[in-house]
C-alpha cells in the first residue's frame, strides 16, 4: 500500500551527542576530513549506505548504538575536539579580518545563484555553474570573508540519469523532503516561519518558505515555493532547477532575485547579520535583485535614476556564458504583465524596468527581454570567469557600449577556481601534510601562497607514482561498481555482466572525460574516427582507457543523441573493458574521478568554454590535462605540465572540417606523446618524465585555480571598489550623479569634433621616431561645459583598415573658447613613440569623478569619416 503522507522521525540523541547535530547540520563536513571521519565511526556500515551524509545516517543509526557511543569515553574526546575546531573556524578571524583596510572592506557580501553545489547531500546543482557556486561560498568561509548566498529550493533537484537498453538518456526526478536535507527553516524568535512573497497578475501571490544551509561560516538561504498558502501551479515554481516553460522560468528568476532580496533583509532582521553593501549576481538568473533595491531606495526618498545609480554602485554581475543562446531572454510582453501597478514593484514604471533588460542595440531584438543585459545595465562592475572569457564577453555585449572598440567594454575577468580541499582526494592530502606538515597543506588549498606548493618538488618521485597508481585503482573498482549498477538498471541479468570484472587495467593510462553535454563540448569528438580511436584503446604496448560521463539537458535531443552514440560505442564488446560511460554524473562521481584519471580531456569548440573548471579539480590532483587552448587552459597552459590540442581556428570551411582537423590532431597527441610518456621507463623503473610533468602541475598550478585565490580577487578587485562607491553613493550624491547623467545623456547629440590638425605639414606622411606634434581640436560642446567632458588623442599602431589596434590615449586641454560659434580649442603632445604604420584620432567622453570606465555611459563623440586628417596615418 502507498502512504498518503510522509514525513521524517528523528531519534533524540543523548545529551552527550548534541554537537553531532551541529556538525550534520554545518555543510563543513564535506570537506573537513576530520568529522567525516567521526560521522563514520558512528556506524560505518550505514555511513556507506547513507552515501556519506550525516543527516541521514543519525536518522537511521539505532538508539541503541547512541547510546553505547554516549557511554564511549574516547569518541566523546573526538567529538568534543571536531565541535571545538568547528566552533573555532566559525568565529575565529582568518584572512579577510587580517586584512590592513578591512575598513574600507565590505561589512557583508550576498551572493546570488540560481544553483549551488555544495555535496552530494544538497542536491541543488546542474553542472558547472552551481558547482562554483558552491566552491565560492566555501572559500569565501575559509578566507572569512562575511557573505550571505541566496538561492532556491528545488523540490526535485535537477534530475538524476540513467540510460535505456539502447544507450538513451532517461531522467528521473526523485522528491526531495527538505527535512531529509541538510537544512533548518528560518524562523522568528517565536518559532513562526519565515516567509516571503510576490504580487503575481490577478491579484495572486506567490509565497516562499526560507530554509537555511550553513556552509562553514556562510549562510546559505534557499527560497521554497512548495507551501500550503499557494495554489498548485505557484507550489511548483520551484519543482525543478531549470525546468518548465517561459513563465515559469520568469517566475523562478523573480522569486530568486526579488524574493532573495526580501529574504536577505529577513534574515539580517533576525540574526543581527551585518546588511550587505554588496550584491553579487552570479549569471542574469538573479539580475531581477536590482529592480528590489531600487523599490527600496523609493521608499527612502531616491527616483528611478538616483535609486539606480545607488544600486549600480554596489552590484557585481558575472557572466559565464559566452554563447548568446546561454541567455535566458523573455518575451517583452510576458515580463510587462508580471510587473507594475497589478502585479509586483506596482510604484514603478513598467517601461523604465522594461528598458533595462531590452536589446535596444544594433542586431538585438526589442521585443525581448534579455537577463544578461539587465544584469550589466544594473552592475557598475561585471566580469567573466577568464582571460579569454573576458575578451569574448566584451565583443559579445559591445553592442551595449557603441563607437568603443571591444577592449574598452568595461567587463574585466576574474578565473574560476575550486575548492582545493573538496576536490584533493584525501590520499593527495595526507602525502602533502606527510611533507609540510598538516596546518600547511590545509593553509596552501586554502589561503594560496607558491611557497607552500613549492615543496611538491622534494617528494620522492617513488611516492608520488605509488600515490597516482592507488588512485587508479580505486577509480577502477569505483567504475566497476557504477558500470554493473547501470547494466542491471539497463534491464541486463547477472548471468551477462561477468565481463565487469575486466573492465579498465590500474596500471593502463586512464583519461577522463567528464562535463554537460552541449554540443560545443564535442563528446563524441573521440569518436571522429572509430578505428583509430580503437586502435589507441588496444595497443598492444601502450594502451589507453577511457571513462566518460555527462548529462544533457532533459530537452535536448541533440545532446542525447550524442551520448547514445557514445554508449553504443562503449558497448561493443571490442572495447567495452577500455572505454566505459558512467551515467548520473554529479559531486559524488567527481570526486572518485578526478584523482582517478592521469589526463583530463577537453575538447571544446574554441572559444566557447568560458573556464572549464573539471580541468583544475583533476590537476590538483596530479592528473594532466589535454585541451584546446580555451578557457583558464588558454590562460595558464605551459608544456612542461599538460598538452594542448591545435585548433583549426581561420583553416576550417565549416564544423565538419574542423571536426576532422582537431580530431586527427587529438589521435597524434595521444598516440605520439601522451602514451609513450606514460609507458616510458627510466633507470630506476619510473616514468620520469611523467612524474615530472605531474610535480609541475601540482607546483605552477595548484596555487593559481585555487577558490581562494579566485575570492581573494573578488575582495580586492571588485567587492571592496564596490563598496566603497556603495557608501560614496548619498542620497544627495545619487540623486547629482542621475541629474548629470541625464544632462549628459540629453546633449550629447550637440557634442562634436569640428576640425582636427597638427604641426605636421598636411601633406606629410611620415615623420621621425620620437617626434613630438601639437595636436589642435576644435569641439562644439552645446549646453555642456569643458568638466562634463574629456577630449583625448588616440594614437598607435595601425592595421590595414587603418584600425587603431594598441592605442594609447591622452587628454587634451581646453586653451581657449567658448567662439562665436559655440567652439572650444583644446591642445596637446602627440609622441611618436614606435615605429611603422601610426595613426592617431581624437574623440570626446563624458568625464566625471564617479565613473567607473569612460565607456560607462556608452557615449563618445569622434571625428566625421570625411576627415582624412583627424583619422590620418602616418608612414615611417
Amino acid at each position: 500500500m502507498k502512504a498518503i503522507r510522509r514525513f521524517t522521525v528523528r531519534p533524540v540523541l543523548p545529551e552527550a551527542l548534541h554537537p553531532l547535530s551541529e556538525l550534520a547540520r554545518n555543510l563543513r563536513w564535506s570537506w573537513h576530513a576530520e568529522t567525516r571521519d567521526l560521522f563514520q565511526s558512528v556506524d560505518p556500515e550505514r555511513w556507506a549506505a547513507s552515501g556519506g551524509d550525516p543527516v541521514r545516517l543519525l536518522g537511521s543509526v539505532s538508539t541503541r548504538r547512541l547510546a553505547e557511543l554516549a557511554e564511549d569515553r574516547r569518541f566523546l574526546r573526538r567529538l568534543t575536539v571536531v565541535a571545538d575546531d568547528l566552533r573555532d573556524y566559525a568565529t575565529g578571524d582568518r584572512w579577510y579580518q587580517g586584512q590592513a583596510q578591512t575598513s574600507e572592506l565590505p561589512a557583508a557580501v550576498a551572493y546570488f545563484s540560481p544553483e549551488f553545489g555544495i555535496t552530494a547531500a544538497l542536491p541543488q546543482y546542474s553542472g558547472g555553474l552551481g558547482i562554483l557556486a558552491g566552491d565560492h561560498l566555501k572559500a569565501a568561509s575559509d578566507l572569512g570573508v562575511p557573505m550571505i548566498g541566496v538561492g532556491l529550493l528545488y523540490r526535485h533537484g535537477y534530475f538524476r540519469q540513467s540510460l535505456s537498453r539502447d544507450g538513451w538518456q532517461q531522467e528521473h526526478y526523485p522528491v526531495l523532503d527538505p527535512n531529509e536535507l541538510p537544512l533548518v527553516p528560518l524562523a522568528a524568535a517565536d518559532g513562526t516561519p519565515a516567509q516571503v512573497d510576490l504580487a503575481l497578475p490577478g491579484g495572486r501571490r506567490l509565497h516562499a518558505r526560507i530554509w537555511q544551509a550553513q556552509v562553514g561560516r556562510v549562510p546559505l538561504l534557499l527560497l521554497d515555493s512548495d507551501v500550503e498558502e499557494n495554489d498548485l501551479g505557484e507550489r511548483g515554481v520551484t519543482d525543478r532547477l531549470y525546468g518548465g516553460g517561459s513563465e515559469h522560468r520568469l517566475l523562478q528568476e523573480m522569486l530568486l532575485g526579488i524574493g532573495g532580496v526580501r529574504a536577505v533583509r529577513m534574515y539580517c532582521r533576525l540574526t543581527g547579520h551585518p546588511g550587505p553593501e554588496v550584491f553579487h549576481t552570479n549569471e542574469g538568473h538573479a539580475g531581477f535583485l536590482g529592480l528590489e533595491r531600487i523599490a527600496e531606495l523609493r521608499d527612502e526618498g531616491l527616483d528611478f535614476d538616483a535609486g539606480l545609480e545607488a544600486v549600480r554602485a554596489g552590484t557585481v554581475f558575472t557572466t559565464h556564458t559566452p554563447v548568446p543562446a546561454g541567455i535566458d531572454r523573455f518575451d517583452r510582453e510576458l515580463v510587462a504583465r508580471h510587473f507594475g501597478p497589478h502585479a509586483e514593484l506596482p510604484r514603478m514604471d513598467v517601461g523604465r524596468i522594461l528598458g533595462l533588460g531590452m536589446e535596444t542595440y544594433r542586431g538585438g531584438d526589442p521585443n525581448v527581454f534579455n537577463m544578461a543585459v539587465m544584469g550589466l545595465r544594473l552592475a557598475q562592475r561585471a566580469n567573466g570567469v577568464s582571460l579569454l572569457h573576458g575578451q569574448v564577453s566584451r565583443e559579445m555585449f559591445s553592442g551595449l557600449w557603441p563607437g568603443f572598440d571591444a577592449e574598452e567594454v568595461p567587463i574585466t575577468s576574474v578565473t574560476n577556481g575550486v575548492h582545493a580541499p573538496t576536490w584533493v582526494a584525501p590520499e593527495v592530502f595526507r602525502l602533502g601534510a606527510r611533507q609540510i606538515g598538516a596546518e600547511r597543506t590545509e593553509d596552501a588549498m586554502t589561503v594560496g601562497g607558491s611557497d607552500r606548493w613549492d615543496a611538491v618538488a622534494d617528494i620522492p618521485d617513488q611516492d608520488i607514482w605509488e600515490l597516482r597508481r592507488g588512485l587508479r585503482e580505486q577509480l577502477v573498482t569505483e567504475v566497476r561498481e557504477r558500470l554493473y549498477a547501470s547494466w542491471r538498471q539497463r534491464g541486463a541479468g547477472t548471468a551477462e555482466l561477468g565481463w565487469i570484472d575486466g573492465v579498465l587495467d590500474p596500471d593502463v593510462l586512464t583519461i577522463g572525460f567528464a562535463r554537460r553535454v552541449p554540443s560545443y563540448k564535442r563528446l563524441t569528438l573521440m569518436l571522429r574516427d572509430p578505428d583509430r580511436l580503437m586502435e589507441l584503446l588496444l595497443h598492444p604496448e601502450r594502451p589507453a582507457q577511457i571513462v566518460v560521463a555527462g548529462k544533457a539537458h532533459p530537452a535536448d535531443d541533440g545532446g542525447k543523441r550524442l551520448i547514445q552514440e557514445l554508449v553504443r560505442f562503449a558497448d561493443d564488446p571490442r572495447v567495452r573493458h577500455r572505454i566505459v560511460f558512467l551515467p548520473d554524473y554529479g559531486m559524488a562521481m567527481a570526486r572518485k574521478l578526478y584523482p582517478g584519471c592521469d589526463v583530463w580531456l577537453n575538447n571544446p569548440l574554441r572559444p566557447l568554454e568560458a573556464c572549464g573548471t573539471s580541468g583544475m579539480k583533476a590537476a590538483l590532483n596530479g592528473c594532466l590535462n589535454l585541451s584546446v587552448l580555451d578557457g583558464w587552459w588558454d590562460e595558464w597552459f605551459q608544456p612542461d605540465f599538460g598538452w594542448a590540442i591545435p585548433t583549426a581556428d581561420g583553416k576550417a570551411t565549416d564544423d565538419d572540417r574542423r571536426d576532422e582537423l582537431e580530431a586527427t590532431a587529438l589521435y597524434d597527441l595521444l598516440g605520439q606523446r601522451v602514451a609513450p610518456r606514460f609507458y616510458e621507463r627510466g633507470q630506476g623503473g619510473l616514468p620520469d618524465r611523467w612524474i615530472e610533468m605531474v610535480r609541475q602541475t601540482l607546483t605552477h598550478l595548484g596555487p593559481k585555480v585555487l577558490a581562494g585565490r579566485m575570492v581573494r580577487e573578488y575582495v580586492e578587485r571588485l567587492y571592496a571598489p564596490a563598496a566603497r562607491a556603495h557608501r560614496s553613493l548619498t542620497p544627495d550624491v545619487a540623486r547629482e550623479s542621475a541629474d548629470w547623467k541625464a544632462r549628459v545623456r540629453g546633449g550629447w547629440h550637440r557634442v562634436k569634433v569640428d576640425h582636427v590638425e597638427t604641426s605636421a605639414a598636411p601633406e606629410s606622411t611620415a615623420a621621425e621616431l620620437g617626434a613630438t606634434l601639437v595636436l589642435r581640436v576644435r569641439v562644439a560642446l552645446g549646453d555642456l561645459a569643458p568638466d562634463d567632458v574629456e577630449v583625448q588623442a588616440v594614437s598607435g599602431r595601425v592595421d590595414t583598415e587603418d584600425r587603431i589596434t594598441d592605442g594609447t590615449y591622452g587628454p587634451l586641454k581646453p586653451t581657449s573658447g567658448p567662439d562665436e560659434e559655440g567652439r572650444w580649442l583644446y591642445e596637446g603632445p602627440l609622441a611618436l613613440d614606435r615605429t611603422g604604420s601610426f595613426g592617431y584620432t581624437v574623440r570626446i567622453l563624458p568625464a566625471h569623478r564617479l565613473l567607473v570606465s569612460p565607456a560607462e555611459l556608452g557615449l563618445v563623440a569622434v571625428p566625421p569619416e570625411e576627415m582624412g586628417e583627424g583619422a590620418g596615418v602616418l608612414m615611417r
